[in-house]
C-alpha cells in the first residue's frame, strides 16, 4: 500500500483528527507535529510542509478552547470593518489577501463588523474584553485614533491599514498625498482649469492627506479647486451622483474630476455625462482602484492602482510579529503610487509648472 493511501486511511470511521493522529500517520513525535503547525523556527521547512499537508488531508482543525487553555492564545486575528465600506472593490481584496497570508500559519481570520451608527470602539473593546482574538487589524484610521490608543494602552497587538499620528504601532498605508498630487498634475497636464474633488471623510487620515495635497497642488498650478462638502467618497452612490450633478450645475467651468474610490468615480462620471460632458474631450477624470474596473467602465478615466494584495500581506505579517515578538520594532510599510502619464512622452503636452 502506498504512503499516500495509508495516510488517507489513517482515520478510523468517526474519528476526529488530532495531533496524535498526525503523529501516527507521519511517524513524527506529537511535540514535533505541534511545533511544526505553530511554525517553530527550529523545525525544517520540509517537515512543516509534510505536517501541514497531512493536517489538510485529514481535515485537522485545532480545538481553540484547548489551545487557549494551554497557551493563552486563540490563534485568531480579528479584522474590524465598517459595514458601509466599499466591499465591491477595496475591502473584498483586503479580506482575501489577509486570509491568504494567514493560510499556512496557525492563525485564522475573523471579520468583526460594526455599523455606521455604532461607536467604532464597541467591537474593539469586545474583542479585548472577551479575549476572542490575539490581535486586531483596523482600517479607516484617524490621525488621533482612540481605537489605537486604547489597544496600545492595553498592550493588545494591533496593526492598522493607514497611518495615525502615532509612530509606535505596525501599519501599512497607501501614500494618498502622492496620489492626489499625481492626479491634479495629470489633470492640469490635459489643460483642466477647474477640478472637483470627491474626498474621503475629513476625520480620516487619508481624507486629510488628499484634501491637503489637492489644495497645495492646485494652488501651485493655478488650477481652480472645488470640494464636495455634503458627501464623501464613502457616501451612497445616489448621494454622490446628486451632489456632483448639483456642483456641475452651479459651476459649469468644472472640467476635471478627482475621486478617491471606484464607486464614487462611477457615480460622478455618470452625473457628468448626464450633464453633457464627454470624457477625454470636455472633461477628464482621475481615480485609484484596487482592480482594473474603471478602465473597463470608461477607458478614458485616468487611474493609478492601489496594491491591496500587498497591504493584506504586510498587515498579516505585522499582526503576527506583534503577537509573537512585541519586543521587535513594529513592521511598517508605505506604498507610493506612480502614474506613467502618456502625455509626458508627447511634445504637445500642456506644461505643468
Amino acid at each position: 500500500m502506498s504512503a499516500e493511501n495509508k495516510d488517507a486511511e489513517g482515520l478510523s470511521p468517526g474519528e476526529r483528527p488530532t495531533l496524535k493522529t498526525i503523529s501516527r500517520i507521519t511517524g513524527l513525535a506529537v511535540a514535533t507535529v505541534s511545533r511544526a503547525l505553530h511554525d517553530a523556527p527550529d523545525i525544517s521547512a520540509a517537515t512543516k510542509l509534510r505536517v501541514r499537508e497531512c493536517a489538510d488531508r485529514i481535515g485537522y482543525r485545532p480545538n481553540r478552547a484547548g489551545v487557549r487553555l494551554r497557551t493563552g492564545k486563540t490563534n485568531v486575528i480579528s479584522l474590524v470593518l465598517s459595514t458601509e465600506h466599499d466591499i465591491m472593490n477595496h475591502t473584498a481584496q483586503l479580506i482575501s489577501s489577509i486570509a491568504g497570508e494567514l493560510r499556512n500559519t496557525p492563525y485564522h481570520l475573523v471579520v468583526t463588523p460594526y455599523f455606521p451608527d455604532e461607536d467604532a470602539m464597541v467591537p474593539v473593546r469586545y474583542v479585548v474584553e472577551t479575549q476572542s482574538a490575539d490581535a486586531i487589524i483596523l482600517n479607516q484610521t484617524e490621525p488621533n485614533d482612540p481605537r489605537v490608543d486604547y489597544l496600545m494602552d492595553q498592550g493588545f497587538p494591533v496593526a492598522t491599514h493607514g497611518r495615525t499620528n502615532r509612530t509606535d504601532h505596525p501599519y501599512y498605508d497607501f501614500d494618498n498625498y502622492a496620489f492626489a498630487r499625481l492626479g491634479m498634475e495629470a489633470l492640469a497636464r490635459r489643460g483642466r482649469k477647474a477640478i472637483l474633488t470627491i474626498a474621503p471623510p475629513p476625520y480620516q487620515n487619508y481624507g486629510r492627506d488628499i484634501v491637503e495635497a489637492a489644495r497645495e497642488t492646485c494652488d501651485k498650478l493655478g488650477v481652480k479647486r472645488y470640494l464636495l462638502q455634503d458627501v464623501t467618497s464613502d457616501s451612497p452612490s445616489a448621494d454622490i451622483h446628486a451632489s456632483t450633478a448639483a456642483a456641475l450645475q452651479r459651476h459649469p467651468e468644472i472640467d476635471g474630476l478627482f475621486c478617491a474610490s471606484t464607486t464614487s468615480m462611477i457615480a460622478a462620471v455618470s452625473a457628468a455625462e448626464e450633464h453633457g460632458h464627454r470624457l477625454g474631450e470636455t472633461l477628464d477624470a482621475f481615480a485609484k482602484e484596487a482592480t482594473p474596473f474603471l478602465v473597463r467602465f470608461r477607458p478614458q478615466i485616468l487611474t493609478v492602482r492601489e496594491n491591496v494584495a500587498d497591504s493584506g500581506m504586510w498587515l498579516a505579517r505585522a499582526a503576527i510579529q506583534a503577537i509573537n515578538h512585541p519586543e521587535l520594532p513594529p513592521i511598517q510599510g508605505l506604498e507610493v503610487p506612480e502614474y506613467d502619464d502618456p502625455l509626458l512622452h508627447k511634445s504637445d503636452a500642456a506644461p505643468v509648472t
